[in-house]
Formats: C-alpha cells, structure tokens, sequence
C-alpha cells in the first residue's frame, strides 16, 4: 500500500490566484525524483514549470492540459512507494480525497493565495481512468475492461441522465446552459473528468437549433446569421497574458491622467556610437543597437529628473532612487513588460547582455513573473516595426514610459543647410497627477540630448 502525498498549485507569482495547465511533463506510472520538472503551467504574465516537491510513483493527473484552477488546488498525486503498480485496479470514488494536512505541501515562503481571494468549491472528480482519485500506487494500472453493454442500452443526446446525478461543468457553462434553458442532464459531456464543456454545450445547440428550425445557435447573434459555423470566423479565448495586459490597460488608462508629449531627435551621432561599439573587441559577440543608447539615456534621464521615477498611490508619491528598467516585448504569447533590476548600476555593456538575455527570454516565452514586478519606468521599441512614434499607454504601478521611433534618414536643417541625417521621433506619456507638463519636458529634452551627443554619458 502507497501513501499519496498531493502536490497543490503554488503561488509562483505576489498574489497569483489561478493558473492554467498548459501541458504535464508526466504520465500515470512515471517515476520522478525530486525536483523533476512535472508541468507547465501558463500565469496572467508567463509560462512557469513547476519541479516536483516529492519523490516517487506518478499515481494520479487531477487537472486536465487547457483546465484554469485555483492556486491551493490539488493537481498531482505521488505515491511514496517505488515499487511496480499492482495489477488490481484502485476503486474509483465518486469525489477527490481530502489529503491529510501532512501530505499536503506545505507552500513556500510568501507564497498562497491572498487572505480575501475568492474560493472556488473543490473540484468533484469523475470516473475517468486517466484521472480517477486513487488512495494507492494501484490507480496507475490500467483498469479492466467493462462489461459489454448493449447498444440499444446506451445513453444518447436525447435520453436524459438520472436526475438524481450532479452533472459536472464549470460555472460559466452552467450559466450559458441556464440562459439557454438547456437541461446538462441532456447533454453528452466529453471532457475529461466527464464534465459537460462549452464545445458540448455549442454541439448540442446547434443539433437542437436544427430540429427545432427554430432559435439561433450558441453564441450566434441572431437565427439564419451563419456565423457560428462560418469557418471565416475565428474565436479566440481572452485569457493568461491576454486578460492580464487588457486589464492593466484598461485600468491605466482610465485611472492615470495621461499627457503625452513627443520630440524629434538628431541620432546621427548615436548611429555613429552603435557602430564603434559593434566593431569594438569589448562588445564582440553581443548583439548591440540603438535601443541600448535610449536605454541607457533613460536611467541617465531619471536619476536628473527623480519624480518620473515613481509610484502613485493616492495618499503618497513613492519615488524610487533605483532603476527597474521595463522594456516591452512582443512575444508570442502577447506584450509582455520584463525588466531590468537595478539597471542604473550596470555599465553599458552589462546593459547590452541584460537587455539581449530579456529579449531572448521574453521570445522563447520563459519570462519568470519576478522579472515583471517592481518595474519603475517603461522603454518600448515601436521603431522596431517601422513605426515613427505612438502614444503609450503607462504600465500600471508607474508614471512614465517612452516610446522609440524608428530611426531613418530625413532631411534636416544644421548650421543653416538642408542635409541627410538619422531622424528619430520619441513619444512619451506621463501620468500627470505626478509628471507636470514642464517635469515631463526637462525628461524628454535630457532623453534626446543622450540621444544626440551620447559623450554625454561619460560626464
């Protein structure tokens, strides 16, 4: 007989709530050691893998790849055992077993859900193979065949399950079914936990809809419209990075009073400088641009101008004589704003490597949650993709963010002559309940000023 000891959702993250299992790094029967990586789990800000805080038997999955779960959720079960599964399969039960208090692991330092997070009801488990409670190692061999039933006997769309039995199925499908006036006992649920899902719920609609010639289709706006099966249409579910950059958004720009103010640079000596460091043995093998001269104008900027450089709080200002530099990356998986600690330390090749390392990080989708929190100041590089300049919107928590231009040959005026010259444009946005029109100015002015004569850093 194996003791279970279960593996619960940890807070990876300050204040993380819920995260969704985006794959298992094991299966039933695997065993581990550990420390071994055992899932990917996708946060509002990255992509975290968890080890494993117990050695031994992979006995049960609890939460399905693509499921959402509170943090303090069970989601693995391992035995304590290493020995062979027996070949009796475990009874299957028709709720999770409560793990005693010291088979729980306990969470780490500062980690858990806030003291008011919302609780959800534990989870009710179904009778699934792959995913059934099991109080032994034996839950990981495989279960005996059932019985033949004949076809006539099985359940179909239209036969109601025993009213007496709870379906299983996330609360917003509940509600979908209840707008609907769709009875789930009706049906047929193909999650895997046995849970009735939104597809089931979309095919059973659209089977009724074309019975009944009568009500449009789920999620349809209105009958004979098409749009529910029109395959030019394409959903995409808001959630992880998504969610949390809307929200932020949203947040930032209808509480911080933005004011927006732009400047158009002369960098031509800072293309000159990029392109001495590129050739320098000093810079050899890192990769080196005008984002790192901007970067490096920023934190130089800040520590003459101290108030861009803070917090709002609404009964205080909070500034912070440290750097933690934001630079927003386009990723994959959505905007992403990593950022550098303690950047106003670093010499301009250690700046160089940090900003390179949070860009192939942020690329690959491996981003740490600690390495977006406590940002002080944002950098974000529109010029990238060709765009002249923009108006950001601030990263909540701060009250400044620049926006880089593209960098191009424009014509302009020096010494009274029309000449070619490297033009750039930098847009910035400051919240004004503490960046004043002429705090922001004296900012954006000593910004360009690196920007066209980068000597400058070296006073």
């Amino acid at each position: 007989m194996s003791k279970l000891s279960y593996f619960n959702l940890p807070d990876v993250g300050e204040g993380l709530t819920e995260a969704e299992i985006v794959s298992w790094k094991v299966k039933l029967g695997d065993t581990v050691a550990i420390n071994d990586i055992i899932v990917e789990i996708e946060t509002a800000k990255s992509i975290v893998e968890l080890p494993s805080p117990y050695a031994g038997m992979v006995a049960q999955l609890m939460v399905a790849e693509g499921d959402t779960v509170d943090v303090g959720t069970p989601i693995i079960a391992i035995g304590s055992e290493l020995a062979a599964p027996e070949t009796t399969p475990a009874p299957v039960v028709p709720e999770a077993p409560v793990a005693p208090e010291a088979d729980v692991m306990k969470p780490l330092v500062g980690s858990g859900p806030k003291a008011d997070a919302v609780k959800r009801r534990p989870r009710v488990a179904a009778a699934s193979a792959a995913l059934a409670p099991a109080p032994t190692v034996a839950a990981v061999a495989a279960p005996q065949a059932p019985a033949q039933v004949p076809a006539s006997n099985l359940p179909t769309q239209a036969q109601a399950a025993p009213k007496s039995s709870r379906v299983l199925a996330k609360p917003p499908v509940r509600k979908a079914a209840k707008d609907l006036g769709i009875d789930l006992n009706e049906v047929s649920a193909t999650g895997l936990r046995g849970e009735v899902t939104k597809k089931d719920l979309l095919s059973y609609q659209d089977q009724r809809t074309a019975e009944q010639d009568g009500a449009g289709s789920f999620w349809a706006p209105a009958t004979g419209s098409g749009l529910a099966d029109d395959p030019r249409i394409e959903r995409i579910k808001v959630k992880g990075v998504r969610k949390a950059t809307a929200k932020a958004m949203v947040e930032s720009a209808f509480s911080a009073p933005h004011v927006s103010i732009f400047v158009d640079v002369d960098a031509s000596r800072t293309m000159e400088f990029v392109k001495r460091l590129k050739a320098s043995r000093d810079f050899e093998g890192i990769k080196v641009s005008p984002l790192l001269i901007l970067a490096k104008a920023v934190i130089w900027a800040a520590a003459r101008n101290p108030s861009v450089n803070a917090t709002w709080t609404g009964d205080e200002i909070i500034i912070k004589h440290f750097m933690n530099l934001g630079i927003a990356a386009a990723t994959p998986r959505g905007l992403m704003v990593p950022n550098i600690k303690d950047a106003q330390n670093l010499s301009l090749k250690e700046l160089a490597i940090a900003l390179n390392s949070l860009a192939t990080t942020a690329r690959a989708g491996k981003t740490q949650p600690a390495d977006m929190q406590g940002g002080s100041l944002t950098v974000t590089n529109i010029g990238a993709l060709g765009i002249d300049t923009g108006t950001p919107i601030i990263n909540p928590g701060e009250v400044a963010i620049v926006a880089f231009g593209t960098i191009k040959q424009k014509p302009w005026v020096l010494d009274g002559e029309v000449i070619p010259r490297w033009i750039t444009t930098l847009g910035g946005s400051f919240d004004h309940r503490v960046v004043d029109g002429d705090l922001s100015a004296r900012f954006m002015a000593d910004v360009a000023a690196i920007l066209e004569e980068p000597a400058l850093l070296l006073d």
